[in-house]
């Protein structure tokens, strides 16, 4: 069965853009959608299907991408600067002139309830989505969508739901079958998946498991900033836990900026904090007020 075709029946997952950027889509008509993204002028853009190797690709040095970069060299400041998006759908904007400011491995956490702009926001750091107005930059420079979709690697909330490999192997090969076994062997350490066996089927693992496998799957790219949809949605208080050790350990090497309704022991992690609420983003103290129990 042709890859196409196994996506088709499976209505999962996808491969884009110049160094795959993996995403989860629920039919096949939205994968090929996917790669036709709307540009400012209404028109449409066609993006190539690509492939990664063992190591990162070069990054495209041109116009409104990053500039080629040193693979391991992952430390940039994320700032956006009076972002906004407002569909021509919408008689409201969804998102209403955000700024933001994100350091090297600092972890930011952005808490809203359902329908604040939280997804819509990082579908746009990755590059899925157009702003309508605002600048996105890493390391000063603005980056349009392309160099976005370089840039962070995406999991969306409840991603285990989209996996398509038969096994563990498969799912990290998905896009890139070239991959070496060493570096995949890696990727599964890095997120404590290193015991379990390259050919266990992702759904016979435990909740917690797949939201490593998830994660490894993008860190198998190397992005430079990871986002992450509600991560420890759905999940159990010891899975939460697991999942909690997991990302502080991550942030030692990555940014991450993590949306959430619920951010419970998140905040322990976070080195910066917001609140999101019908598309307004505002400061979040992390400091217990004065009186909080402890």
């Amino acid at each position: 069965m042709g890859f196409s075709e196994k996506l088709k029946r499976l209505s999962l997952k996808y491969v884009l853009t110049d160094t795959v950027c993996q995403l989860t889509v629920t039919r096949y008509s939205e994968f090929l959608a996917l790669l036709m993204l709307d540009d400012s002028s209404g028109t449409h853009k066609r993006f190539p299907i690509g492939k990664i190797t063992g190591d990162r690709q070069p990054l495209l040095p041109i116009p409104g991408t990053l500039k080629t970069a040193n693979p391991r060299q992952r430390d940039g400041m994320l700032k956006l600067h009076d972002l906004s998006y407002h569909p021509a759908s919408t008689s409201q904007p969804i998102l209403q002139n955000l700024n933001l400011q994100l350091g090297p491995q600092q972890l930011g956490l952005v808490i809203g309830p359902s329908g604040s702009g939280k997804t819509t926001l990082l579908e746009i750091l990755a590059g899925l989505a157009h702003p309508t107005a605002g600048e996105v930059r890493w390391r000063d420079q603005i980056l349009l969508p392309e160099a976005l979709q370089q840039l962070a690697g995406l999991v969306f909330q409840f991603p285990e739901r989209h996996f398509c490999g038969h096994n563990i192997l498969e799912e990290l090969r998905l896009g890139h079958p070239e991959l070496p076994k060493s570096r995949i062997v890696e990727t599964l350490e890095s997120v404590g998946l290193g015991h379990l066996s390259l050919m266990a089927e992702p759904h016979a693992l435990s909740g917690g498991q797949q939201r490593r496998l998830a994660l490894a799957v993008q860190l198998i790219r190397q992005p430079y900033l990871l986002l992450l949809d509600e991560p420890t949605a759905g999940l159990d208080w010891s899975m939460r836990r697991q999942i909690t050790s997991l990302l502080k350990q991550l942030k030692r090497d990555w940014s991450l900026l993590i949306v959430t309704h619920d951010a419970g022991e998140l905040t322990e992690l976070a080195d910066r904090a917001w609140t999101l609420d019908h598309g307004i983003l505002k400061p979040y103290s992390l400091v217990p007020s004065v009186g909080a129990s402890v």
